[in-house]
């Protein structure tokens, strides 16, 4: 998919050097957290981003030529197994995730307008301890996702009054399930031509 790029961005690809960020806004009950792959803190976009350096992974991201749902995974290691329950309380399916790639400059300033490389929803997350540390994966779902579920409407009047309060456009349409519709003549008459 195309994106917009801002010049010095592109100037950051073509010099030969790339200076790499992830930048990862996931969203929890309690609200969104804000964390990207490096150290320490940062600020972009109004937000300050908290740096998880090595303990966290990001899978590949994948996109292609066919219209197809690929989704990745976010792991977070190094937690205290005591917090898990805390942890697992914040998570709910279907809240958003977003990745973003940034380029920093030859005097590690963080290039204006880092590009979008993922947008979707999480999913379920998966937990495994070993030792004193868990290591928490969620898979994350792109929206095109979303096509393989059954949108589960119906031409009834039931379902029209989920939307449309009082609408009688549908009230028929039980009625006429399994009625015998003549057009033109009927059986018994007789064509005048």
């Amino acid at each position: 998919m195309p994106r917009a790029m801002s010049n010095a961005y592109l100037g950051a690809i073509a010099c030969g050097l790339l200076r790499p960020a992830f930048f990862v806004e996931a969203h929890f009950v309690s609200g969104p957290i804000y964390v990207w792959s490096g150290l320490g803190q940062i600020v972009w976009n109004g937000q300050t981003w908290t740096g998880v350096g090595s303990l966290g992974k990001i899978s590949t991201i994948e996109e292609g030529s066919t219209v197809e749902a690929k989704g990745t995974s976010l792991s977070l290691s190094g937690i205290d197994p005591v917090l898990l329950a805390d942890v697992l309380l914040e998570f709910q399916v279907g809240l958003p995730a977003i990745i973003w790639l940034g380029l920093f400059d030859a005097s590690l300033v963080l290039i204006p307008d880092p590009v979008c490389c993922f947008a979707g929803t999480m999913d379920q997350p998966t937990i495994d301890v070993s030792g004193d540390a868990a290591t928490i994966t969620v898979n994350c779902e792109n929206r095109l996702y979303e096509m393989n579920v059954p949108a589960n409407r119906r031409y009834t009047q039931e379902d029209q009054q989920r939307d449309h309060p009082g609408d009688l456009g549908f009230q028929f349409v039980n009625s006429i399930q399994e009625s015998q519709i003549f057009w033109g003549t009927g059986p018994g008459t007789s064509n005048n031509l």
